[in-house]
């Protein structure tokens, strides 16, 4: 069974009604839309790098147990310049956009030199994010374009530098229940300083028609601990009083990155995993703004995704999905991707991690004292000279990536998440529901079919943490036969319902789901709401 990665698909910008099997949930109302890439070779030119591909929209309408779909490509800068040129001249990571060499000699140079001060792509292939009350496609460069949510129709293009100074913005975002919006960016070489910026966006900003972003607060910064190399980081977690930020050996080389197209090769070649440096894991107090006096890091990992975070008897524990090293994007290659399919290949399998960082006054300390005091955990945190605090994670499971919770307890301990399984290779064939406190897994598997991100629902009036139903695309590996979306009880983790469609569906990457507000029912005034507030992590 072989999934066509080098493919490109169409997109259907018309609604399409599907073949519903089963019963979806009266309460279950709103819109699912996940990015992905699904255009890879223009004219005589194709893309190296999967993530590199055009960015296709794609939603699942969900109405009175109805489903209707459509997809459609963002239409930006990068697109529409690669469409009139019939051949890809923007660059992206993994693929340099070299001149057509039919092309005069000052279009040549004109190439050139943006390439040595870069103005980034603004194909934005990776998620679906909001900003007050508006929604964008995002990737991780300067910018980002705002869609309309229901037509998938592509709008302004935006520009973090406008607002706020970050070259670099992680693809995923965390909401508090006031609605504010909450992202990391790294501000690169200003004023001789390099340094990651975490920033709020109010919720409701831009109800007056102006970007949200006009609205932007810098909560804190974090001063990188080399100048020209900062770490690449995808995510960060977040509880009530905390943000948790790894700064993780996976560094960018800014002045080989300028270099890059002089030396005939990719921005993501000056993306160095450094086994021999450790990662540095910052805990910042949302009150104070402030990181806290204690230095923890533990070895060398490669993170991209954060399951959650939570605060608990002195103690900040957190989750996250790590690698030994940065195989995981050498593997999606194009090239590469064709090699794995027919043979063994050795893959650096993800493991699910839990850290716990402890809050306890260092002085009482003694050096050598494990400071983890929770019970349920062998995760430790060891207190060594000049009051540094090595910290080792305990292994919750392995094999699975692409995280999701009941976002309702984001920040909050949690039990369960919802991941795909990728324990041979890094295309999912099935979806699990894991069980944090019993370390026991249920799997869904539906045979020829390849998986996407889980998205976990929550039923409106929910008292339980997986009272809910999980929503994920299934790729048929036979596309005559279309793809599907898939609702399964948060519970039981068994098949609800299935939503047919006739499309040959792409690979696509992350999603959000924007609830019908309308249609839930209103929780008595006394009670804690837990109307869907789902988002990107």
């Amino acid at each position: 069974m072989q999934y066509d990665y080098s493919k490109n698909k169409d997109e259907h910008p018309e609604p399409i009604n599907a073949d519903v099997k089963g019963l979806i949930p009266e309460w279950l109302q709103g819109t699912l839309i996940r990015n992905g890439p699904g255009l890879f070779s223009l004219g005589e030119t194709r893309y190296n790098h999967w993530f590199d591909g055009m960015a296709l929209l794609h939603s699942f309408t969900i109405k009175k147990g109805e489903v209707t779909y459509r997809s459609k490509y963002l239409q930006g800068d990068t697109y529409n310049s690669n469409m009139q040129a019939n051949r890809i001249v923007v660059s992206e990571m993994g693929t340099m956009a070299y001149p057509d060499p039919c092309k005069n000699i000052f279009s040549k140079v004109i190439t050139f030199l943006s390439h040595t001060i870069p103005d980034f792509t603004d194909n934005c292939a990776n998620n679906i994010i909001k900003y007050g009350n508006d929604y964008h496609a995002t990737s991780e460069t300067n910018y980002i374009r705002k869609i309309d949510p229901m037509t998938l129709e592509t709008q302004e293009k935006v520009d973090y530098l406008k607002y706020l100074p970050v070259n670099i913005v992680a693809s995923h975002t965390h909401y508090d229940k006031e609605g504010n919006s909450y992202s990391m960016g790294t501000c690169i070489a200003e004023k001789g300083k390099t340094k990651y910026t975490l920033f709020k966006v109010p919720g409701g900003s831009g109800s007056d028609g102006s970007p949200p972003l006009k609205s932007a607060e810098v909560v804190c910064t974090v001063p990188c601990r080399s100048l020209l190399t900062p770490s690449y980081y995808h995510s960060f977690g977040m509880t009530d009083n905390y943000f948790v930020f790894i700064e993780q050996p996976l560094k960018l080389d800014v002045l080989k990155m300028a270099t890059a197209y002089l030396r005939g090769v990719n921005w993501a070649s000056c993306m160095k995993f450094h086994a021999e440096d450790s990662t540095l894991i910052h805990l910042i107090d949302r009150k104070t703004k402030k990181e806290v006096g204690i230095k923890f890091y533990t070895g060398a990992m490669a993170v991209y995704h954060q399951v959650n975070a939570f605060e608990d008897d002195g103690h900040v524990v957190f989750d996250v999905i790590c690698y030994d090293d940065n195989s995981l994007y050498e593997m999606f290659y194009l090239d590469k991707l064709k090699e794995q399919m027919g043979a063994d290949t050795m893959y650096c399998k993800p493991k699910c991690k839990r850290f716990v960082l402890p809050l306890s006054d260092m002085v009482c300390c003694v050096t050598g004292e494990d400071l983890v005091k929770l019970k349920y955990t062998t995760a430790s945190a060891v207190k060594e000279k000049e009051g540094k605090v090595l910290c080792q994670g305990e292994g919750l499971c392995d094999g699975v990536e692409l995280p999701r919770i009941n976002y309702n307890f984001n920040g909050k301990k949690y039990r369960y998440s919802y991941m795909c399984c990728v324990d041979i290779s890094p295309v999912a064939t099935k979806i699990v529901k894991f069980d944090a406190e019993t370390k026991q897994k249920i799997e869904w598997t539906g045979g020829d079919c390849f998986s996407s991100e889980p998205v976990f629902i929550p039923r409106p009036d929910a008292v339980d943490e997986d009272d809910g139903v999980v929503l994920t695309c299934i790729i048929n590996a036979k596309p005559v036969q279309g793809g599907f979306l898939l609702v399964l009880d948060g519970k039981s983790f068994k098949e609800v319902a299935r939503a047919c469609i006739d499309v040959d569906f792409h690979m696509d990457m992350h999603g959000y789901f924007i609830p019908d507000i309308k249609t839930l029912p209103r929780p008595p005034k006394t009670a804690r709401s837990n109307t869907p507030h789902i988002s990107t992590f």
